[in-house]
């Protein structure tokens, strides 16, 4: 048999897969390692997909997705973070933000081109780029910057053969934002620069603090960015495998492309819930971030209190620990605290590089689960500290 290719053989696989694998072997063991809502999919929302294939709506649709989907999408963005876009030639539907996010590299990049990426980044975007010829080039973001991108940075990582940047906030892993006027510092940069800029907003409702702010919505770049968002996160709905890209009609044309060869279209019955979750779902999404803010409260308290420095995430449902005052590196930390504490957590190196030192953790799982995950977690450090320690700590007590 002739060898397959070069580039997937020594790809490696996901960081979060293999831990999420190692938790579901043992018993008792509280995951706080998937990015996966622990809400179930509204019904509202699931009964409109039951009844569009109870009225027979169970073929193909248009290539970009139902009209009806792609104009309640539209007039979403427009509402919500007042960006417009042509539901006829800029809205394209896919399966999950991952479809979108490997149609935007194989549409931009030629082979050698340059794709920045934030480092840590969220797991799929470098292997995107790898697969589709491109070469990444990171930019380190670091905690006492609020893992922000900062003009110097962008400066520093552009060169001629840069082709885009890959922008994540609030991102996964850190919960890290930009406002608006965070981007009103690197608009000037991006518009000279001429650079694709690829925009995963999929956790825009999960914004805390401030208003969530797109980079499409600064009309001197707006032809240069292509959004990406999905269903997943804000309305509970991993399983169903729905995204959308917004961009303009030139480039959503190349991408339709792909599309068409590689999916054809998204599911049916999916398209019918999310119309009804875009037309009827923002409650619960509100009702579901308030609760993810309660237990961001409760984490990041608890991880502070134990010595591992946390900043408080502005967005997502995830915190990234520094863990380095443990003398452990991420992959032991994980390792460690899987093993004898039953909490799955997922390595910082997961992430890239400069992850390494953290850890990232979701709190989307139940308030009981995180109460009793940090107990473990605070036993898991108290059990990492030096004998010499131990007493100094308790001759204080007695004092």
């Amino acid at each position: 048999m002739k060898p397959i290719n070069q580039v997937i053989k020594t790809m490696k696989p996901s960081g979060i897969r293999k831990y999420f694998d190692l938790a579901n072997s043992m018993e008792g063991v509280i995951s706080l390692g998937i990015g996966e809502p622990d809400f179930n999919t509204p019904w509202h929302i699931s009964n409109a997909a039951i009844e569009s294939m109870q009225s027979g709506y169970t073929h193909y649709t248009a290539n970009r997705g139902l009209i009806e989907l792609r104009e309640a999408i539209c007039e979403y963005y427009h509402n919500r973070f007042s960006v417009d876009y042509d539901p006829k030639k800029e809205a394209l539907v896919t399966v999950g933000g991952s479809e979108a996010v490997d149609l935007c590299f194989r549409t931009l990049i030629n082979p050698g081109d340059e794709v920045i990426v934030l480092d840590p980044n969220y797991v799929a975007y470098e292997p995107a780029i790898i697969m589709a010829g491109g070469v990444p080039v990171y930019i380190e973001l670091t905690q006492d910057n609020d893992f922000k991108l900062t003009p110097e940075d962008l400066k520093a990582a552009l060169t001629e053969k840069t082709k885009c940047i890959m922008l994540n906030f609030p991102s996964n892993p850190t919960g890290g934002t930009m406002g608006r006027e965070d981007y009103e510092k690197l608009v000037p940069i991006f518009e000279e620069s001429g650079i694709y800029i690829v925009s995963d907003e999929i956790y825009a409702e999960l914004t805390f603090e401030g208003e969530f702010c797109s980079p499409a919505s600064f009309d001197s770049i707006k032809d240069q960015v292509l959004v990406i968002n999905g269903f997943s996160k804000a309305f509970a709905m991993t399983g169903w495998r729905l995204g959308y890209l917004l961009c303009n009609a030139e480039i959503n044309s190349q991408l339709t492309k792909v599309h068409q060869f590689i999916i054809m279209s998204a599911p049916t019955a999916a398209q019918y819930a999310a119309i009804e979750a875009l037309g009827s779902g923002l409650e619960d999404t509100e009702e579901m971030k308030k609760e993810y803010e309660r237990r961001r409260n409760l984490l990041c308290a608890r991880l502070n209190r134990m010595g591992l420095r946390t900043n408080v995430p502005r967005g997502t449902f995830y915190a990234f620990p520094d863990i380095t005052s443990t003398g452990l590196t991420s992959d032991q930390f994980c390792v460690r605290l899987l093993e004898e504490q039953k909490v799955a957590a997922v390595p910082g190196t997961a992430f890239g590089e400069h992850g390494e030192g953290f850890v990232r953790i979701s709190y989307a799982t139940s308030y009981e689960n995180l109460k009793e995950a940090c107990d473990r977690i605070e036993a898991f450090v108290a059990s990492l500290k030096q004998p010499e320690e131990v007493l100094i700590e308790e001759e204080i007590v007695i004092e």
